[in-house]
């Protein structure tokens, strides 16, 4: 099979092309040429703006195109102008934060808590581009809209369209680097405090290996087409969870901490505003029953392979 991937060099993208070639597929990577990737021998890679592919691209002729980097909804109608009707289907990433219940953690929307967990047909949000304020993020990433990137998928049916809501991502090359702040306070502290409507709330995650098992899923399997999933491990923790399983897999011996909000130090409260109260715990029963998807690496090794990475890079005080 040929298959097609945008981006694919990020944090999920050379895990799914290893697994693609591994079954024994062709894969072309096309990509912008910013982030240096092991891709495996065999990879053609194409340089170019991900957001904008060229009609040269259609001369691939996939079978399955994969966009790892949709966006905004000019994006996808770009993708989709170009590959209609010279792809055979196409897998799409999105993420769970298309979720009303995202919203009203963000403060966007009201009302109350959703029923957790989330599944595929759960209420989306309403309110758009909710970090085009954020001038610390990226431009790209500031006025991304998966919300739009949806709907311009789903407008359409000339495509056939997978579309896969990543929860959080978390691995070694994470480019956010999730867990870096508690790791460097294990270091300074046997103690973590953290806000008691923090260390309550439940967020699904995924680790990387086992979210790029999706994508390989969604690329091999007609069955796929046309329907949307969650991707995440099956539990979701509250943040104090998470922060001691992550103690445990780094040999900490200290404790978690819940304390009331104004307790927390100025400089380690977050600069914005969330309601706690609005959880983002996802049910991911549909792509397990439907296309067999499980978790490849155990929980407590995948803690482990990202700590030892973290370990090897710059800690926030240097």
């Amino acid at each position: 099979m040929r298959v097609l991937i945008l981006g694919g060099t990020g944090l999920t993208g050379p895990h799914i092309v290893r697994g693609l070639t591994e079954l024994g597929h062709q894969v072309t990577v096309f990509h912008r040429g910013r982030t240096k990737a092991d891709l495996p021998a065999g990879v053609r890679e194409v340089r170019g703006e991900t957001a904008d592919p060229p009609p040269g691209l259609r001369r691939v002729q996939p079978d399955v195109a994969i966009h790892m980097w949709a966006l905004t909804e000019n994006d996808t109608n770009r993708f989709l102008d170009v590959f209609r009707g010279h792809a055979g289907r196409a897998v799409v990433i999105s993420s769970c934060e298309v979720y009303r219940a995202y919203g009203k953690l963000h403060l966007a929307e009201t009302g109350p808590p959703d029923p957790i967990p989330l599944d595929e047909n759960a209420p989306l949000r309403e309110s758009l581009y909710l970090y085009r304020d954020r001038k610390e993020l990226p431009a790209e990433i500031a006025l991304s809209e998966k919300i739009l990137v949806e709907q311009a998928l789903t407008a359409q049916s000339e495509l056939p369209v997978t579309i896969l809501r990543y929860s959080g991502v978390y691995g070694p090359c994470d480019p956010y680097r999730r867990f870096q702040a508690w790791l460097d306070q294990m270091d300074a502290s046997d103690e973590i405090r953290i806000a008691e409507d923090y260390a309550r709330w439940r967020a699904s995650s995924g680790y990387v290996e086992d979210v790029a098992t999706a994508a390989v899923l969604a690329a091999t399997q007609d069955r796929a087409a046309g329907r949307i999933y969650n991707v995440g491990r099956p539990e979701a923790p509250t943040t104090a969870e998470t922060i001691e399983q992550l103690g445990r897999a780094a040999g900490w011996q200290g404790r978690v901490v819940a304390v009331p909000p104004s307790e927390i130090p100025p400089d380690q409260r977050s600069p914005h505003p969330h309601d706690f109260s609005h959880h983002l715990a996802i049910d991911t029963s549909r792509i397990r029953a439907e296309l067999g998807y499980c978790e490849i690496v155990p929980h407590e090794e995948g803690l482990r392979r990202t700590i030892e990475w973290e370990r090897a890079q710059p800690s926030a005080s240097q």
